[in-house]
This record gives structure tokens, C-alpha cells and sequence, in this order.
């Protein structure tokens, strides 16, 4: 619901969104019965946006125990239809902690992904909010956080299970605490990506945890547990990034860093760069690091700067997955 500050009215404001369908705002007519008059008084103007091109869908991928992951999913029309069978190029993106919900609402730096054909997936995996409070707090933190991972390499699965994608085109992306999702399935499942974007991502858990002189640390204690106490010692090792990391193939990886950054500090990225670096047994792959000097743990605060930011992951991606120029579907 919109902002309805009049209480004298018969028009209800409300305000739509999707992945493929800008900000937009209705007014309803309650006098209107079963009918329902709705009105659209604005909606948010996108260059290059054409909401004849796209449409978006809900799928299911089926969790280790059990339990159904929703996942939003977003392309091209038609792109599986009859006439164009065969996986298609896949970016999945997940979060997962703090209970934070991420809303399948328009994003309009998805649109060089799906103009491109790529298929847009977001994995509602359990840490977020996104199917109430017990979707967080009772199966996705403390000693139920590896769900999470299992819960996204669920989706993953699924998507290539339904013919949406292939793990030769599937590539994944994460940001902070989803920066430690990317971690933590890399190292369970490497064989399962093509490439993966971690943004700032908090991959030394046990380090930092351990270390109450930083800032946050003890306020993260009620995310992720105290590792002071061995039952959370044990489990976290069990999936921190950087503890977990060995001699196996990794796929493409592009990991961002702010060296301003007060949350997750540039050292772990950096460090974990590193070690992949060393024990990464795919000849053919790499592992880049990139730290922008000048900004913090939200990437840059310009909006031009922060454009040319997702252009350059972007292109990054569309590399790894095999595309050559911006005609190329």
C-alpha cells in the first residue's frame, strides 16, 4: 500500500513492482464493487525498458530436508519455448542472513543480463525473511546456518535439473553475508558454477569472530553464535570460507573490496584471494581481486561511478559465460 494519508476517500493508493515490471503506482476505486477501476498515476521511467520483452515466473527447488525454496525467476519472452530448446545462460543470486528479504522487485542493472538472454534467478534461501520469522530465526542462523548453503546449491541443482541452465553457463552472485553464501558453496559444491561475483564478502568468519577488538564483532555473535562456546566454535569452522578452502578446481571468480569498507574489512577478501590463488587445481581459471580505494562496504556512492562498477562485474560475467559482444543472445 502507498502512502493513503487521506482517511476521507474512496480511492485505495497501491504500488506494484517485479523483476520485469518497473515501480508503479494505481489508484483504486472501492466504489467500483467486484470490478475493481483501477487507475495507473505514475511509473518509473526506465531507458531501454520495453515490459512487452520480459516476463517473470516463481519455481520451486526442493531443499536436502525437505523443505521448498522459492526462487523468482526473470527473462526474455519466449525464451523456452519449443523453438528454443536448451539450457540458457544463468545468473543466481542469493543473501540469506540477518533475516532480510530479498523482494523480487525491478532492478534496472538486471536488463544487460536478460537483453542478453541470460536467465535472472533470485534464491529465497532460509537465513532471510522471505517466508516469516521462523524462516531466520529457527532454520537459518546459529546452529541451522549451513541450510542456507544447502538451500542455494538446492536451487542451483533444480535449475539445472529443469533444463533452465547448465553449471557451464550457470553463474552465481553474492554480496556481504551473501559474499559468505558464494564462499561456502564454492567450497562444497565447485563443480556446480561457471563464475561467481562475491562482493565484500565476510569469508573469514573465524578470525574475525574470535576477535572481539573489532567493532562488530560481538554484535554478530547473535547471527552467527559465539564462538567462545565449542558447539559454535565447531560449527562455524565447519563452513567459514577461508578455513575451508583446499586443493580442488574452483570455476571464474571476481572478488570486490572496499578498502574503506567498516564491516567487512579488505583484508579478508584479500586473504582469501590469496589462498584460492595457491589451491585452486583449475589450470584455466582464475581468481581476480579487485579493491575500489576509495570507497566502503556499499561499493561507490556515485551513481556514475557506481554504473561503471556493475559494468565492469557484468562484463566479467557475460566473459566467463561466452558472450562476445552486446548483439550476441
Amino acid at each position: 500500500l502507498k502512502g493513503n494519508r487521506e482517511a476521507d476517500t474512496h480511492w485505495l493508493r497501491v504500488e506494484y513492482s517485479s523483476l520485469s515490471t518497473p515501480r508503479t503506482v494505481f489508484d483504486i476505486d472501492l466504489r467500483s464493487g467486484i470490478d475493481r477501476k483501477m487507475e495507473r498515476v505514475w511509473q518509473q521511467t526506465v531507458p531501454g525498458w520495453n515490459g512487452s520483452r520480459y516476463e517473470s515466473r516463481r519455481l520451486f527447488a526442493t531443499a536436502p530436508d525437505g523443505r521448498k525454496i522459492p526462487m523468482s525467476v526473470s527473462h526474455v519472452k519466449g525464451a523456452f519455448d519449443a523453438e528454443q530448446p536448451g539450457p540458457r545462460p544463468c545468473m543466481l543470486y542469493g543473501y540469506g542472513s540477518y533475516g532480510h528479504s530479498i523482494e523480487p522487485q525491478f532492478d534496472e542493472s538486471i536488463l544487460p543480463y536478460l537483453d542478453r538472454g541470460v536467465v535472472y534467478v533470485i534464491a529465497h534461501v532460509r537465513g532471510g525473511g522471505e517466508l516469516g520469522n521462523a524462516w531466520y530465526e529457527s532454520e537459518g542462523k546459529y546452529l541451522n546456518k549451513r541450510n542456507t548453503f544447502s538451500d542455494f546449491i538446492a536451487c542451483a541443482e533444480a535449475l539445472v535439473e529443469h533444463g533452465v541452465t547448465s553449471p557451464d553457463i550457470l553463474a552465481i552472485e553474492g554480496r556481504s553475508a551473501g559474499g559468505l553464501l558464494m564462499g561456502s558453496v564454492l567450497n562444497m559444491r565447485p563443480d556446480l558454477f561457471r563464475v561467481v561475483v562475491a562482493g565484500v564478502p565476510f569469508v573469514d568468519v573465524m578470525n574475525t569472530m574470535c576477535d572481539p577488538s573489532i567493532p562488530l564483532t560481538t554484535l554478530e555473535w547473535t547471527e552467527w553464535g559465539n564462538p567462545n562456546e565449542w558447539k559454535y566454535f565447531d560449527y562455524m569452522l565447519s563452513y567459514s570460507p577461508y578455513d575451508n578452502v583446499r586443493r580442488i578446481p574452483y570455476p571464474d571468480i571476481l572478488i570486490l573490496a572496499g578498502l574503506h569498507d567498516p564491516r567487512v574489512g579488505y583484508w579478508e577478501p584479500a586473504k582469501w584471494a590469496s589462498k584460492l590463488r595457491v589451491h585452486n587445481s583449475n589450470p584455466s581459471t582464475k581468481t581476480l581481486l579487485k579493491v575500489d580505494l576509495d570507497s566502503g562496504h556499499f561499493s561507490a556512492s556515485d551513481r556514475y561511478r557506481h554504473k561503471k562498477q556493475k559494468a565492469f562485474e557484468q562484463a566479467f560475467v557475460l566473459d566467463k559465460l561466452g558472450f562476445m559482444s552486446a548483439s550476441e543472445l
